[in-house]
């Protein structure tokens, strides 16, 4: 195997609508078993030894989505949030959140405050999940936050890098992904760490994500593994 078991994995969770409607089942259904894949796929990856997986949980655009289907899902985010942040702390998983939780209502952001600090300790797998993420916002925000920096001429323009725009996005202290793993078919990035997926590896798979299993993940992590990342660099294969 040409790689070691990655730093970091990134998944878009695709497929929980169309997995309820094909069962004929309410959406709610299908944001519970996508919850609960998230917590078998969480805990696996933890086996395995990868230290950071980042889940798209929630994206700027998700709140064009119907009413009836904001409901669902907020009320089952709280929910996970008073029940099951006893599960990360056994499981000795961090939490990290990106993206800007301030739309949320009080009690979803409180809780999610609580769940930050409630796992601050913990020293297993660092589960990152963006919510209210949008990578095109986030690159925005890092731009006007350097644009001040310069106004108020604590940087210089000839001082800013790469490294320096990384510094000011939500991800500053995150290693960039290694791989990105999208489940339901779809082959698009869905505005999804754009700035931190220049060199990641990347793995579609047609299964909808309340089917996606342990077993899925180890053999994509597998795949990974035989791959040969280059970093943009020539070899004597080419």
């Amino acid at each position: 195997m040409k790689n070691k078991i990655p730093q970091h994995v990134a998944i878009i969770m695709d497929g929980n609508g169309r997995w309820a409607k094909e069962r004929k089942l309410p959406l709610a259904a299908g944001h519970k078993k996508g919850a609960d894949t998230a917590y078998a796929i969480s805990k696996c990856a933890h086996e395995l030894g990868i230290k950071w997986l980042t889940l798209y949980t929630f994206s700027t655009e998700n709140w064009k989505r119907p009413d009836s289907w904001l409901a669902d899902y907020n009320k089952l985010l709280q929910w996970y949030l008073n029940n099951e942040i006893k599960q990360l702390v056994s499981n000795n998983t961090k939490l990290h959140i990106i993206g800007d939780v301030s739309r949320f209502s009080t009690s979803i952001q409180n809780g999610l405050s609580k769940a930050l600090q409630d796992t601050q300790n913990c020293t297993g797998l660092n589960l990152v999940l963006a919510l209210n993420y949008g990578a095109r916002d986030e690159i925005t925000i890092a731009m006007q936050n350097i644009a001040k920096q310069i106004q108020d001429k604590k940087i210089a323009v000839t001082d800013i890098t790469t490294e320096t725009i990384s510094q000011f996005l939500y991800t500053k202290d995150i290693p960039d992904p290694d791989l990105v793993i999208r489940t339901s078919g779809e082959q698009r990035i869905s505005n999804y760490l754009l700035w931190q997926i220049a060199y990641s590896e990347f793995k579609f798979t047609e299964k909808l994500w309340p089917d996606y299993t342990a077993k899925d993940f180890i053999e994509d992590v597998l795949d990974y593994q035989k791959r040969e990342r280059r970093y943009g660099q020539y070899t004597d294969a080419e």
